[in-house]
């Protein structure tokens, strides 16, 4: 069942259904590989662990970047990637996204997705952090995450692709000869399944989305729970870069105790011209990068961190008073909104802010095309370590990144399909009933999880705080794994034990890589290295789970796949 000989604890599936590849996740990634490959004539079943428009994809505020403006070019979009990325991005990879990207997104709008457009009908484009030209298209003012998921959820439902809803992907199942042979999962509460089940397919795509809820504050939603980085850890794949978690800098502030998901406040505020300043007015981001307050996120979450410390406070303020009741009801109403149900009004007064974890810039490392190093097992969107982001994403490449790779995914398939070499065989799981189960983990574990990674693996990291959290992090796993050896037990299946469990397991990963890492760069700040070292770090950290649940690293310089084999241009 898995490569690794490492599986959750979970019945054995009481149904199963058929298809030719299965999408895991129904964010922009997942619905685009979906529509792409049920276009190509491919059974496609979606599962996904909430409704279909659930996703993180809904949530997102500011927009897409593509290269669309006048006197705008893919290179000077490259650079702005590459600046962001701090030395490790795959510069091959941010050529194809930005390359690409342009087309995607006219294909998202031949698909229905609506943008906000001028007097005279061209597409407004605004501006990010990181980005020194106006590229980033949105919908709605603020809520171009719910334009997107409302296009491709009704392109879903019209081409009538069956979906799997509630569901949460267990395991990765392979046939005898160790391939992709669909996954396990568990279907929460109502729908034609119900239980424990399977979905064989000779191709799993994971587009499970991020693993914010690993810390006690996040802009995830509460699904966004690591399980497709669990999951491919267990089935011997290797993940990348995990230590590179970007906080956004400007999460509404709630309360030292506020816990679960925050609500965000827009980079595309500051690119609009708020200011980021403390209680006396003061802005503090100018002097420390020439874009100020638009400086890549990283930079701007360290400053609001570095200004806290300085003045002994948990928060600061983003003033955008001088927007008016005009702007801030048509440019920016969802954000105007939250802020209003939580007693704030943005019009009169700065919005207290504070950075909190937003988005995972590694993942399950992938190829030129979304191929893992498990055959048949593909990953796209935040799931995936593509090489884009490099140790820091640059603001509004993580839609596009979803769109584009998601193409190239369904490209890869369609084509494996044509040859005949992976897709035209029906797979046939093969259970492993002497294989050990994974010990879950009691629901209670994940406060202490995301507690012990708030205080020791957040936006300042040091050797000190890591080591507490690896020693946390051990003896919860070891507690697990006692009771199981000792007594044969183990907390009992379902989905909070089972969300738990995952979130451990991406914990230690990301811990361990944090430590590894013994310089500061990007979204990984190291107090006790406070400097960049190109000479020892400008590298990449690969790790994968060992058979007896102990991690394996290596560092690589670039991309240590198989040279790629790219699908025939009528295949794409």
């Amino acid at each position: 069942m898995s490569a690794t000989g490492i599986r959750l604890h979970a019945p054995a599936p009481g149904w199963s259904l058929d298809s030719d590849v299965v999408v895991v996740g129904s964010g922009v990634a997942g619905l685009t590989a979906a529509l792409r490959c049920s276009a190509a004539g491919l059974r496609t079943v979606v599962v996904t662990k909430a409704r279909l428009d659930d996703g993180s994809t809904r949530w997102a505020q500011g927009g897409i970047a593509a290269a669309l403006g006048e006197g705008d070019t893919p290179g000077q979009h490259l650079d702005d990637t590459l600046v962001a990325g701090v030395g490790l991005c795959d510069e091959e990879a941010v050529r194809t996204l930005v390359t690409e990207g342009p087309g995607a997104v006219r294909r998202l709008i031949e698909t229905g997705a609506h943008f906000d457009t001028g007097a005279e009908g061209a597409i407004e484009l605004t501006r990010e952090g990181g980005h020194h030209r106006r590229r980033i298209v949105h919908a709605g003012g603020d809520a171009t995450g719910a334009e997107v998921s409302r296009a491709l959820v009704e392109a879903v439902r019209a081409r009538d692709i069956p979906t799997v809803e509630n569901a949460l992907v267990l395991d990765l199942l392979t046939d005898a000869e160790g391939r992709t042979a669909g996954v396990s999962l568990h279907v929460m509460g109502e729908g034609q399944h119900d239980g424990v089940g399977a979905v064989h397919a000779p191709a799993v795509v994971l587009a499970t989305g991020g693993m914010g809820q690993v810390f006690s504050a996040t802009t995830n939603p509460s699904v966004s729970t690591g399980d497709g980085v669990a999951l491919a850890l267990r089935a011997g794949a290797e993940v990348s870069d995990l230590e590179f978690v970007q906080f956004h800098p400007t999460v509404l502030f709630l309360g030292a105790d506020a816990e679960g998901q925050q609500p965000l406040v827009s980079e595309a505020v500051r690119g609009e011209g708020a200011h980021l300043v403390d209680a006396d007015g003061v802005r503090f981001m100018v002097g420390q990068h020439e874009l100020a307050e638009l400086a890549p996120r990283d930079v701007v979450a360290k400053g609001i961190t570095r200004r806290m410390q300085e003045r002994g406070t948990d928060h600061m303020y983003l003033d955008a008073r001088h927007f008016g009741a005009h702007m801030w009801e048509n440019r920016f109403p969802t954000i105007l909104a939250a802020c209003r149900a939580h007693g704030i009004d943005p019009v009169t007064e700065p919005i207290p802010v504070a950075p909190a974890a937003h988005y995972a810039s590694g993942g399950v490392r992938t190829d030129s095309y979304g191929r893992t190093t498990v055959p048949g097992l593909y990953a796209c969107g935040e799931v995936a370590c593509t090489g884009v982001h490099g140790a820091n994403r640059l603001a509004s490449n993580s839609l596009l990144e979803g769109l584009v790779y998601a193409e190239r995914i369904a490209a890869d398939i369609t084509a494996q399909h044509a040859r005949d070499t992976l897709h035209a065989r029906v797979p046939h799981p093969v259970a492993h009933p002497e294989i050990p189960s994974h010990p879950l983990l009691p629901s209670e574990a994940r406060f202490a999880i995301q507690r012990v990674m708030t205080e020791g693996a957040g936006v300042l990291r040091s050797a000190e705080s890591l080591a507490e959290a690896a020693a946390a992090l051990a003896r919860i796993h070891a507690e697990a794994a006692g009771a199981l050896a000792e007594h044969g037990k183990t907390a009992e299946p379902g989905v909070d034990t089972w969300e738990t469990t995952n979130l451990l397991c991406v914990a230690r990963v990301l811990v361990a890589a944090a430590q590894r890492r013994e310089e500061t760069r990007g979204c990984h700040w190291r107090e006790d290295h406070a400097d960049r070292d190109d000479e020892a770090w400008r590298r990449h950290i690969v790790v994968r789970l060992n058979p007896d649940r102990t991690l394996a690293a290596h560092t690589t310089e670039t991309p240590d796949f198989p040279p790629t084999t790219p699908p025939s241009p009528q295949e794409q």
